[in-house]
């Protein structure tokens, strides 16, 4: 598992580089191990979180639950409650989709603030429905919360794979981008941000969806 922390100025640059970068404890273990050190953080911050590859994210690590079936419940809780703090973290947040985004790893895109996507390859793709699983409330909360509505719904009750071109017409992307340009482009947008007064973000955050976090399991520690 290789989830990495660097720096470019004031942009913390969070690269996920696991193949499929799947979401399991040891994923979400050191996600929360980075929000920590960065939640202490003194001083401007943004935050551009990229993946490596063929994958931003590819979701829940189904094959490791075929396994380790008891891990299921423990995973889909702890999910939950870092979206929740993904969702309110108090510094402006970019994701930079360097290609399939999908299911879980489609949740995670939308609990940040901005999203580039790169441009000539990758989908982006609520895929539940092909795998015959219903969507939990919380979790459709999520998209609902990001998302334009008819693009939410047509999103979980079709499986459409979104293209760049087609997720920024849809609202579900902001910029698209080369890939050769996708990782600048995002520290770019977050340095724009990265001066703001962090202690107004996370308060408008927690207005925005302090509530939906809340049911997620994340409580704002005030």
């Amino acid at each position: 598992m290789d989830i990495s922390l660097s720096f470019e100025g004031h942009v913390a640059l969070i690269t996920w580089n696991d193949e499929e970068n799947r979401i399991n404890l040891d994923s979400l273990g050191r996600l929360n191990e980075i929000l920590d050190e960065l939640a202490e953080r003194i001083g401007p911050l943004a935050v551009v979180w990229a993946g490596t590859g063929k994958f931003f994210s590819n979701g829940l690590d189904l094959a490791r639950f075929g396994s380790s079936p008891g891990e299921f419940a423990e995973t889909n809780t702890a999910f939950l409650k870092f979206m929740g703090r993904m969702l309110t973290f108090p510094a402006y947040t970019v994701a930079a989709l360097n290609g399939h985004t999908f299911a879980g790893g489609a949740l995670l895109s939308c609990t940040t603030d901005y999203r580039i996507m790169r441009r000539d390859r990758g989908y982006w793709c609520m895929n539940e429905l092909e795998l015959g699983m219903i969507m939990p409330v919380d979790m459709n909360a999520v998209l609902a919360t990001r998302l334009p509505r008819a693009t939410f719904i047509d999103a979980v009750l079709t499986a459409r794979r979104f293209s760049a071109v087609t997720a920024l017409e849809a609202g579900i992307i902001q910029e698209t981008a080369p890939i050769e340009e996708l990782l600048p482009l995002a520290v770019e947008r977050a340095s724009a941000l990265a001066d703001k007064d962090r202690k107004v973000i996370g308060a408008h955050k927690r207005q925005f969806f302090g509530e939906l976090a809340e049911r997620l399991g994340y409580v704002h520690e005030r």
